[in-house]
């Protein structure tokens, strides 16, 4: 049985129309979006740029790091070996690249790398030490090399051994010892484009004698008791022992202050003044009493001769040094005579009680050291017993004459 329907049928068409009109649709897929913003794609544009700008930029800033530390790439070079003198300072620590700066400044180099690169094959300039050096300006950078590290020319440069004094003296044999000051005069020298940087120890006396002790470099501490001493002896002790370096070329206060400043700083290195704390005396008693074991004893006696001027001081017995005595005399005698020991001065310990009122010379790191730390001992009495500088020591008088027998009878006195 067949069931029809025109009505039916009218809606079937309808509805299959309907459906033809959509099936296409659905098969073309899903619906297109629609194009983006410009402001988009502009946006996107300026972000290539940039990341593209920045990559070029760290590309061109490794290239030129890479350029300097192999050194492609050209520099700026003199040619030939300079021309004026010139002094400059290579200071402890300076790295091959510090000295390279400090002679391009100087005019010495026409840049850092022209001597960096020249000193890649010249061994000698990582010994290069610490001092003034004449180099000549307008070098080629070869020519800087050689210059520096030929031992001509290093200049200002001079050591001071522990006992030395600020004025010269004589040994025992007649031959003169040069003084702080006449050491300085000599390191002064230099030839500078054909002229002579000499400052004469005169001039150099003068400054010692009459300079404003603060801004020579004393330090704080020394002050009061160095501007009541006699004017040629206020910086006595105040310079340590030592190798030095001064600039020649330097007015004489200049070079006073150069030294006298130097060894403050190793006088701080070596803890002063609180070294002194806890013992009883101020810093500038303690530097006098290290330069009195300095003079009057070898190192491997200076605690028992520290000891021996502890217990003399402590019960008021004088000190009867035959140092202090030749100290103003500017000789190098162990022994006195009873005309010298009649003199009357400050610096006589058989005439006078205590220290003397300035340090009597250079006192080394060990002197100071046994000042502060005196070997423990009941002594009183010393004398020099062997040739060798070795000394005898003696709680009484008894015992004391007993060395200075055996002192004769080997030489030694």
């Amino acid at each position: 049985m067949t069931y029809h329907d025109s009505h039916y049928d009218e809606d079937l068409d309808l509805f299959d129309e309907a459906r033809t009109e959509r099936i296409p649709k659905v098969r073309s897929g899903a619906r297109k979006p629609p194009p983006p913003p410009r402001k988009k794609k502009k946006r996107r544009a300026v972000v290539w740029i940039g990341m593209v700008v920045v990559l070029a930029l760290i590309a061109l800033g490794g290239y030129y790091g890479y350029k300097q530390l192999t050194g492609i790439g050209d520099y700026d070079d003199f040619a030939g070996q300079g021309t004026q003198d010139v002094v400059v300072q290579v200071k402890g620590g300076d790295s091959t690249g510090d000295i390279a700066t400090t002679l391009t400044d100087a005019g010495v180099v026409a840049s850092s790398r022209a001597f960096v690169v020249a000193a890649e094959s010249n061994a000698k300039v990582r010994a290069v030490q610490p001092g003034y050096y004449v180099m000549k300006k307008k070098s080629s950078g070869a020519a800087a090399v050689k210059k520096i590290v030929d031992p001509k020319s290093q200049v200002g440069q001079f050591e001071i051994k522990g006992g030395a004094q600020l004025e010269s003296i004589t040994t025992q044999s007649g031959q003169p010892v040069d003084g702080i000051v006449a050491l300085l005069a000599k390191a002064s020298c230099a030839e500078l484009n054909g002229k002579s940087t000499c400052v004469a120890p005169e001039q150099l006396a003068a400054v010692a004698s009459g300079g404003d002790l603060a801004k020579l470099g004393v330090p704080e501490w020394a002050i009061p008791d160095a501007s009541k001493a006699e004017p040629k002896r206020r910086l006595e002790g105040l310079i340590v022992p030592g190798v030095y370096n001064v600039k020649p070329g330097s007015t004489p206060d200049e070079l006073m202050t150069q030294l006298v400043t130097a060894s403050a700083g190793q006088l701080q290195a070596w803890n002063m003044p609180t070294i002194a704390d806890k013992t009883g005396y101020t810093p500038y008693q303690i530097l006098t009493i290290a330069s009195l074991v300095e003079k009057e004893a070898i190192q491997t006696d200076f605690g028992k001769v520290s000891r021996v001027t502890y217990n003399r001081l402590q019960v008021g017995m004088r000190l009867q040094y035959d140092s202090t005595i030749n100290y103003v005399l500017d000789r190098t005698a162990i022994r006195t005579k009873n005309q010298d020991r009649d003199k009357v001065g400050p610096y006589n310990s058989y005439a006078n009680n205590g220290l003397p009122p300035t340090p009597i010379s250079s006192p080394s790191m060990k002197a100071l050291e046994s000042a502060v730390s005196p070997e423990e001992g009941p002594w009183l009495y010393f004398v020099r017993c062997e040739k060798n500088g070795t000394s005898c020591f003696a709680t009484d008088a008894t015992g004391h004459q007993a060395n200075i027998d055996k002192a004769e009878a080997n030489g030694a006195y």
